[in-house]
């Protein structure tokens, strides 16, 4: 159960209803993360904005979804787990490179280096030692790559946190962290 309210984009009004009605007509829907994130009109916002930058950075949209899979699996969050593993599946992502990338792994040499980056940045808090920086330029990832890993794994605790405070409920098929299953949800 919602411990923060999951607004209702009809009954929304001012600036949640002109967000809202964006995310309705890029996704189709507005899901239930955003419903909270609403709550906000300017976190809401600034999280639209601040993803909407990233997508027009060097790391392409496919490098996005398998940090945020990393980021959920790390921080346990089983809202962003299930909507990144839906996500991903739309970009092309088979179930290998999604089970790999929650545990920080991937096939490419230069997205394996990003994605244990993104795990050294989460784990260390952003006290990334100097063998795991070497070992990301060793995998090829220039400066730009860096600022936007980092960049990826501060909105993507954004939205984990948000969601273990929220208890936000899952509107994707359910993914649990930790078992790498996808569990069909019960109603």
């Amino acid at each position: 159960m919602n411990r923060i309210t999951q607004l209702d984009p009809a009954h929304a009004t001012g600036r949640a209803k002109q967000l809202f009605d964006g995310v309705q007509s890029k996704l189709g829907l507005v899901p239930n993360l955003f419903r909270v994130l609403g709550n906000s009109p300017a976190a809401l916002e600034g999280y639209l904005n601040f993803n909407g930058a990233l997508a027009s950075g060097v790391l392409d949209a496919r490098v996005r979804e398998q940090i945020a899979l990393a980021a959920a699996e790390i921080n346990y969050c089983g809202y962003c787990l299930s909507a990144h593993t839906y996500i991903g599946g739309k970009l092309g992502l088979n179930d290998k490179q999604i089970a790999d990338a929650r545990h920080a792994a991937a096939a490419s040499d230069k997205t394996d280096a990003i994605l244990k980056l993104a795990r050294s940045i989460i784990v260390q808090r952003g006290e990334v030692s100097d063998v795991d920086f070497q070992a990301a330029r060793k995998g090829g990832v220039g400066d730009a790559e860096i600022v936007e890993t980092v960049a990826n794994v501060a909105l993507n605790i954004l939205t984990n946190y948000l969601n273990h405070v929220a208890r936000t409920v899952v509107d994707f098929p359910e993914v649990k962290p930790g078992n790498g299953h996808v569990v069909v949800k019960e109603n």
